[in-house]
């Protein structure tokens, strides 16, 4: 039992209580319920009375939680949201069970995706949902079962799986290449671009090659796809990584801008919340990702 009954409010009440302090008027909540002013009030009075604790101050102008209610609604509200995402996650998937995944628009296009196959078809029972975050999140908060990570293993409160290291390239359209380039310093005067996501990879990079510099400047992208395209098309040189533009250095789309010493700016990762019980879905997802690993060559 996870609970005894008392303290577990009807979800019809915790509704009426969230939609109270969030619009602040009894009938702006039973409006967006579509109940009447009366239900409304019925069932937050149902609720103290259940509960034993007053959780409505009343005055004429509007309705306005205790602090103590306050604290109270934002878990509740918490509680609603997961449970509604839990619910289309049922209905998406009634057989089996869904697997929610945040992912990184590059990686899960040019690295998961071609991969996503093999795992539908290994596991047909397992519906996988994608959506992409650039950043890390509140796994209390959104709705995901796991992400994939890039950079360092600094995300607190997450269980972590290595999938790959990352190696960056100057790159560039062969015209924007001098005739020679016998010095790094033509980099420095090259419109140089920059991904958001890794705002001092280029510092890094020039340190790398025993050349360190301060105080890039040039364009700004938040997606590798735009970048590699402005890329191609002679708006600069970008630091890339390797996966992402073997194709184009093959077919001389891009070319290599300086051949120093490799550079990695960190690894991807799938994390996985610790405080969760780990679903069915997901263990057959890690389970599935580990083969995947052990079969890739080991040169990356």
């Amino acid at each position: 039992m996870i609970a005894p009954r008392r303290f577990l409010p009807s979800i019809s009440s915790l509704l009426a209580l969230e939609a109270v302090d969030r619009l602040g008027s009894a009938s702006a909540a039973a409006e967006e319920l579509s109940l009447t002013q009366s239900a409304i009030s019925r069932q937050l009075k149902a609720m103290e009375e259940q509960l034993g604790v007053e959780l409505i101050q009343r005055t004429q102008m509007r309705l306005n939680l205790t602090p103590a209610a306050k604290d109270y609604v934002q878990t509740a509200r918490a509680s609603l949201h997961q449970l509604a995402q839990a619910s289309l996650k049922l209905k998406a998937n009634p057989t089996g069970g869904s697997l929610h995944l945040s992912i990184l628009p590059a990686f899960g296009m040019h690295w998961l995706a071609p991969k996503l196959q093999d795992f539908a078809r290994r596991h047909p029972e397992v519906t996988v949902n994608l959506n992409t975050r650039l950043r890390r999140f509140d796994f209390d908060t959104e709705p995901f079962d796991a992400a994939f990570h890039f950079g360092q293993q600094n995300w607190s409160g997450v269980n972590y799986m290595q999938i790959m290291h990352e190696e960056v390239l100057p790159v560039c359209a062969p015209t924007l290449l001098p005739e020679r380039a016998e010095s790094i310093d033509w980099l420095t005067n090259a419109p140089l671009l920059h991904i958001e996501t890794r705002p001092d990879g280029w510092e890094r990079w020039f340190t790398a090659q025993g050349h360190p510099i301060k105080g890039l400047q040039g364009m700004v992208f938040d997606q590798f796809s735009t970048m590699i395209q402005a890329t191609i098309h002679g708006l600069g040189v970008g630091l890339l990584p390797s996966y992402l533009v073997a194709e184009d250095l093959k077919n001389g789309r891009l070319a290599q801008a300086w051949d120093g010493p490799e550079v990695s700016l960190g690894d991807y990762y799938l994390v996985w919340p610790k405080g969760k019980a780990e679903s069915e879905p997901l263990k057959s997802f890690r389970k599935w990702l580990q083969t995947q690993l052990d079969q890739a060559p080991k040169h990356s």
